[in-house]
Order: C-alpha cells, then sequence, then structure tokens
C-alpha cells in the first residue's frame, strides 16, 4: 500500500474538520428544532425558549481564570446559575465551591470547538478571539456572543478579523472603543456593543498584591518578561543581552510569554541550558510574585508592561522592536497604537549597544516624576472602574439574557 495516499496536508485536514463540525451542528439543530416543536405541540403552549443555558462563559485555558473569576463570584453572590466551559482539565474553577456556577471540561482544539458549535445559549462570554474566521464557529443557538478584552492595552494586537463577528466586545478604557469603530467603518460590519467595565484580571492581581509579603533583599531584582514571536525580545536578542545582565549582581527572573513555551520550546531549552545557575525561570499560572518581586523590568511591546506600571508603579525599561503589524488588526490602521505611544511615554528605551553597560544603565536610571506621571495617566485611561469590572461584566450578561 502506498501510505503517501493516505496523507492528508495540515490544510485540508483543517477544512474536512470543518466540514465534518459543520454537518454535525446542522444534524444536532434539525434534531434539536424538530423536538422543540414535538414539546410546543404536545404541551399546548405557543413558544418555547430554544436556550438551554442563559448565561454561558467559555475559558482557552488556565491562564485566564483571573478574568473570569471576578465574574463567577458575581453570580454566585446573586445566586444565578452561569455554566462555565473550560479546556483546561486543571482550571482553578474545579478547586472553588461554588454552589450556583456548573463547570466542565470540554477539551482542546477541535474537540472544545465541536462542543462550542453545538452550545444553546443566550449569551456566551469568552476572551478567545476568531470567532467564526477560523474552527471557532457562532453556534445557531447562540443569541449573543461577548468577547472580554483581557488586557488594558489595544484591541488591535488580536491576528485579522479577531473581533469582528462578535455581537458585543467590553472593555477595560473607552480609547479602545475608537480604533474598533474605524475597522467596522472600513470592513462594512454592523456595530457592536461596546462597554466599558474595566479590566477585572488587574482587579484580581489588585487584590492579591495586598495579601503579598515584601521580601527583604539587599539585591536588586530585575524580571525579564516579554513576548513571543521573531519580533520579541528573547528571539531578537537573546544571549547580547542575557549575558551582560547575568555578569551582573543582580537577581534575574526571566518569565516568558506561555505561549513560548508551544512556539518557541527549542529557543527556551537552549537560554535554559545557558542561563539557569544564573536566573530563576517563572513558568507559574500568575504573575503577581515574580511582579512583586522585582525592582525593574525589561520587556518589549508584551502586554504584562502594563500590568507592572499600574499595579506597582515602578521603572520599565523596553527594548527596541520592530512589531509586525500584518497579521493583525492593527495593520488596517493608519495610525501607531496607543500601547506604542504610552511604552515610548512611560518607560525608559533600552537600546543594544547600551547592552554592554546595562547594570549601569539601570541603576543609574533613577524613577522620576515625569515617568510617574506617565504610568498614572495611562493607568487612569486604561484601567477604569477599579475593583467594578466582576460585577459590570456579570450585571451586562444578566442584561442580555433579560432582553430576550
Amino acid at each position: 500500500m502506498n501510505l503517501n495516499l493516505l496523507y492528508i496536508d495540515p490544510g485540508t485536514g483543517s477544512a474536512l474538520f470543518s466540514i465534518l463540525i459543520g454537518i454535525a451542528a446542522t444534524l444536532y439543530f434539525l434534531g434539536r428544532a424538530l423536538l422543540i416543536k414535538i414539546k410546543v405541540l404536545f404541551s399546548g403552549k405557543g413558544t418555547l425558549s430554544i436556550y438551554k443555558n442563559p448565561y454561558v462563559i467559555y475559558s482557552e485555558g488556565s491562564q485566564y481564570f483571573n478574568v473570569f473569576k471576578p465574574v463567577l463570584d458575581n453570580f454566585e453572590d446573586k445566586k444565578t446559575e452561569i455554566l462555565y466551559l473550560t479546556s483546561a482539565k486543571d482550571d482553578p474553577v474545579f478547586d472553588k465551591n461554588y454552589n450556583y456556577i456548573k463547570s466542565e471540561y470540554i477539551g482542546e482544539g477541535g474537540i472544545a470547538f465541536t462542543r462550542l458549535g453545538m452550545l444553546s445559549a443566550k449569551v456566551c462570554l469568552m476572551t478567545s478571539p476568531g470567532l467564526n474566521v477560523y474552527q471557532l464557529k457562532r453556534s445557531k443557538s447562540v443569541k449573543h456572543y461577548s468577547h472580554v478584552l483581557h488586557s488594558p492595552a489595544d484591541a488591535m494586537t488580536y491576528k485579522l478579523f479577531g473581533l469582528d463577528y462578535f455581537d458585543s466586545v467590553l472593555l477595560s478604557g473607552d480609547y479602545q472603543a475608537n480604533d474598533i469603530r474605524c475597522l467596522e467603518k472600513l470592513r462594512n460590519l454592523p456595530e457592536k456593543q461596546l462597554i466599558t467595565v474595566g479590566c477585572s484580571y488587574l482587579d484580581e492581581l489588585y487584590e492579591k498584591s495586598k495579601k503579598l509579603i515584601k521580601e527583604n533583599n539587599n539585591k536588586m531584582t530585575v524580571l525579564i518578561s516579554p513576548s513571543w514571536g521573531e519580533s520579541a525580545l528573547l528571539s531578537r536578542y537573546g544571549e547580547k543581552l542575557l549575558d551582560p545582565l547575568c555578569a551582573s549582581d543582580f537577581n534575574i527572573i526571566i518569565r516568558p510569554h506561555p505561549q513560548s513555551k508551544k512556539s518557541e520550546s527549542a529557543l527556551l531549552e537552549k537560554l535554559s541550558a545557558r542561563y539557569d545557575e544564573k536566573v530563576v525561570w517563572d513558568f507559574e499560572q500568575d504573575n503577581i510574585i515574580s511582579l512583586s518581586k522585582a525592582d525593574a523590568m525589561i520587556s518589549d511591546f508584551s502586554g504584562i508592561i502594563f500590568d507592572y506600571m499600574f499595579l506597582f508603579d515602578k521603572p520599565c525599561f523596553y527594548v527596541n522592536y520592530n512589531f509586525d503589524s500584518r497579521p493583525y488588526d492593527a495593520d488596517d490602521l493608519d495610525h501607531e497604537l496607543w500601547q506604542f505611544k504610552i511604552i515610548k511615554e512611560a518607560g525608559i528605551e533600552l537600546k543594544e549597544n547600551d547592552f554592554m553597560r546595562i547594570a549601569e544603565i539601570i541603576i543609574n536610571s533613577k524613577d522620576n516624576e515625569s515617568l510617574s506621571l506617565a504610568r498614572k495617566k495611562a493607568s487612569d485611561t486604561a484601567w477604569q472602574y477599579r475593583g467594578e469590572a466582576g460585577k459590570r461584566i456579570a450585571d451586562f450578561l444578566l442584561s442580555i439574557a433579560k432582553n430576550d
């Protein structure tokens, strides 16, 4: 037998899988519609709701639990049931003793997308972008899809069409609405509901930070926390930055982006072998411990910069980078993103020719009032309604369902 005849390239395989999902979903909804008609016929009632679950949240990974926990807590306080679907077996939700939160592990990838494609709900909230673009399809039995931004940074750093097919987007700051409206006009899309609710995960991290015990350490601690990809710090500079930094007397923490473990494992293995005795690697779900220990941060265009600036108000250094906007929604805009402007105003640039004297630069770069004021201005712009995001998101979901 010619085994090559059995080979299916990834693109064809993805297309076939999407077709199978479509067939399965169609059969499911036809059967469901028939069942509803039968129930209506024998019940004597005019109509029955087609929505099995009023409220649903989907989480694609355990790292997003901080986004959803304040929302779940509000539903619990209101004694209102909500279905929480997760693609993480180790999701922290399973350790909670909720009474009104129904939690279910639905697998990953295609298995999860099949389950979501057959979902029946009045409103479904998620952090996952790309609805109706690739394998994550809208279910015909979901009335309203809502996306909650899980960063105070721009909404335009999603891959192309990331937010186009949601019914609403929940913002951390009013400023994020402008670019979304620009894309709607450019792409001739209907206007989505844009509601500013604040940033739920920053609210959660802030509460955690208040409980941390400050360590007494005579040495300065520097946190390196980059994004991932060819333009990011570790890929672009690697040993050029880390060698002189590790030669210093600093405590060094490296916290790679979660995607790096999947997409850049070879790079991490190489760097780990070179620096294991010099640095502490942080792969924990929460970034709050490393953020709290750091006296200064070095990053690139990663959104964690804002976590550090807003929560701890300390100096942040950024390396020069060439952000390739072509795969992202940002590429359709004719102006610079807000987050890149703010990094330049509130951060301190590290150029490649500065690396050999990096310890001196970090020590001598005293924090100043102008940087602190720029951080405060950015925080006020991008993190509105502090401490209220969980309630505001819950209230929005409830309002959508009540208006059915």
